[in-house]
């Protein structure tokens, strides 16, 4: 019974959204292969970052693993506009017709790129194609979908299950750049300690001096120092929405486990649990907050493959659809812990709890 409640959790289909579908194969005219061809642009992180270009990926493999599809991405060198336009026109020229991208910093190429190949479908996730400036025009093209995730339900059920795991303690966040899907990440999850601290008896609190934006996804070191700064202020446990830098924060709570302390992290987007192993099967990793990224990117694949690509729609993933959650098997959480986060997540699905997206008082 525990299983099936978290599987609920973790693997829900994007019902109502994305149509569970029986998969046909599709014939691709370019390129030497008769499967479609499926590419991904990474942002400037790597494929994998145990965050959102691997999820993204995860996601295209598993396509290309059944048989489905046949996948690429590229790495730009840089960042910039011209850097991602450069790498669409790559896999476009190398006849892509199916190109996901994973974050806001493809905004403004994926409008440029939708009107420049009305021939080819994107997938844009956590962001919406626009021409930038000041009255920036916001248009998700007919062969373009725009995904959004609800970060604060995810952060919710982490910060809930975090207090219910520890009773009592210090959190703190690291986030990488102060957007809107990190920021909801952080406000979700300080809610999410309130309401377990309201509700169900637990003691764990955040000040704001352990509330810190990096700047980057990238910065590993500074990851490291942030995390090693908030630990010997006596943080037991730390959210890390923030890529490479939360990477760098997971190394130091690997290290300080080894060692012997008992520190934790939550990890984001997918499940961390591997990579805050640091002796056997040990990992620092308390649980995750998950947007279903590689369902999402898998579904649209399956969605594009029987017809049925919903070009010019943004949609939004949530508790309802089962766009997020934690993971399926929480190694280090109670069996009594999982189970009530589990009835927490189905409140929100049902709307009895609802998590508003507007920033947190901190308590």
């Amino acid at each position: 019974m525990k299983r099936v409640v978290l599987f609920v959790i973790g693997v829900i289909l994007i019902a109502g959204v994305l149509t569970s579908c029986t998969k046909k194969s599709v014939t691709k005219t370019e390129g030497t292969t008769d499967l479609m061809l499926v590419g991904m642009v990474t942002d400037a992180g790597t494929i994998d970052d145990k965050s959102f270009n691997q999820g993204t990926w995860e996601g295209i493999k598993k396509a290309a693993s059944e048989g489905l599809v046949s996948e690429k991405y590229l790495k730009p060198v840089g960042t910039t506009e011209a850097d991602y336009i450069k790498e669409i026109s790559n896999l476009y020229d190398a006849g892509y017709r199916f190109i996901v991208t994973p974050g806001f910093k493809f905004e403004t190429s994926i409008y440029k790129s939708q009107e420049r190949y009305p021939d080819a479908k994107f997938v844009l996730i956590d962001g919406s194609p626009h021409s930038g400036g000041e009255g920036r025009n916001v248009v998700v093209g007919p062969n373009t979908v725009s995904i959004f995730f609800a970060e604060d339900e995810s952060g919710f059920l982490a910060g809930v299950a975090t207090a219910l795991q520890l009773g009592e303690g210090l959190a703190g966040f690291i986030g990488g750049m102060a957007i809107p899907p990190v920021q909801m990440f952080n406000w979700g999850f300080q809610r999410g300690l309130v309401y377990a601290n309201d509700n169900f008896g637990t003691n764990v609190t955040i000040e704001r001096d352990n509330v810190v934006y990096q700047g980057s996804f990238d910065d590993v070191a500074a990851g490291q120092q942030l995390a090693a700064g908030m630990f010997d202020k006596g943080v037991d446990v730390i959210f890390c929405a923030a890529g490479g830098v939360g990477v760098g924060a997971i190394n130091e709570a690997k290290a300080r486990a080894a060692s012997g302390e008992e520190v934790w992290i939550v990890g984001v987007d997918v499940d961390q649990y591997s990579a805050g192993k640091y002796e056997g099967d040990k990992s620092v990793i308390l649980t995750s907050a998950m947007k279903n990224i590689d369902v999402a990117s898998y579904d649209m694949i399956e969605a594009e493959l029987n017809g049925e690509f919903p070009g010019g729609q943004t949609l939004k993933l949530n508790a309802t659809n089962g766009g997020i959650g934690i993971p399926v098997d929480n190694p280090n959480l109670d069996a009594d812990v999982e189970a009530r986060v589990a009835e927490v997540f189905g409140q929100l699905a049902d709307g009895t709890i609802i998590v508003s997206a507007e920033q947190a008082e901190i308590k």
